[in-house]
């Protein structure tokens, strides 16, 4: 007669359990603070991708002078390129120099604290350094002078500049922001004579549907990838 099967024996009958209760809850513990972890990291990792420090809009960088864009062009009305003087003729929109300042400073405010940098950089023949505010990868080609001349105001670009006591960048110019502009660059652009208005207010009341003829904006060459990646 075959003998009847012998039923396995469990932990009550004496063999030791595979993982024991406080191994369990451990395991339990560490799944879910991994779990809270990924989910941390993904959560921190998107919102700095999204804020201000990662494409540095609203952040104004400390300068060799506290100038202010909002007295200068928005409030006196200065011209954009009384200062920045190669605007519309190279890529390069241009600096100010000790020499432009001293045209103004050297009877205005020239003996005030905020102008010391100034009278420095001219009794020691030392330039200026400005720090760059918008700063594009070293792969990426802009050119001001062909915006400018294509109808791109410098608000559209550098943002309401006439209401900055401090200078920061005022748009993101990621890649995106700038191939949105160059699919469809007609809503952007502005008559001639609001191209160096500091204030978007100040423009005259849209829309201008002739300025891409105006222009002579061709669409078609603005999302190749060499128009921008010399």
């Amino acid at each position: 007669m075959t003998p009847p099967p012998v039923p396995p024996k469990g932990p009550a009958d004496g063999d030791p359990a595979l993982f024991s209760p406080r191994a369990t809850t451990v395991f339990r513990v560490a799944l879910l603070g991994a779990c809270l972890l990924v989910t941390l990291s993904g959560a921190t990792t998107y919102a700095y991708f999204h804020s201000p420090y990662w494409n540095r809009v609203g952040l104004a960088p400390a300068q060799p002078i506290l100038f202010s864009h909002r007295h200068h062009t928005g409030e006196l009305h200065i011209d954009c390129r009384n200062c920045h003087a190669t605007v519309e003729t190279s890529a390069s929109a241009g600096l100010p120099a000790t020499h432009t300042c001293l045209a103004c400073h050297s009877q205005v405010f020239a003996t005030t604290t905020m102008i010391a940098p100034l009278v420095a950089s001219r009794d020691g023949d030392i330039p200026l350094q400005w720090r760059r505010v918008n700063q594009l990868p070293s792969h990426v080609y802009f050119d001001h002078s062909i915006h400018v001349a294509k109808g791109v105001a410098c608000t559209t670009c550098h943002g309401e500049i006439g209401q900055m006591a401090l200078t920061a960048k005022g748009e993101p110019l990621t890649m995106r922001w700038c191939l949105d502009c160059h699919r469809d660059p007609g809503p952007r652009l502005s008559p001639p004579g609001d191209l160096f208005l500091p204030l978007t207010a100040e423009r005259s009341p849209g829309p201008h549907p002739g300025l891409m003829a105006f222009y002579h904006v061709q669409t078609g060459p603005l999302t190749d990838c060499a128009t921008c990646h010399h």
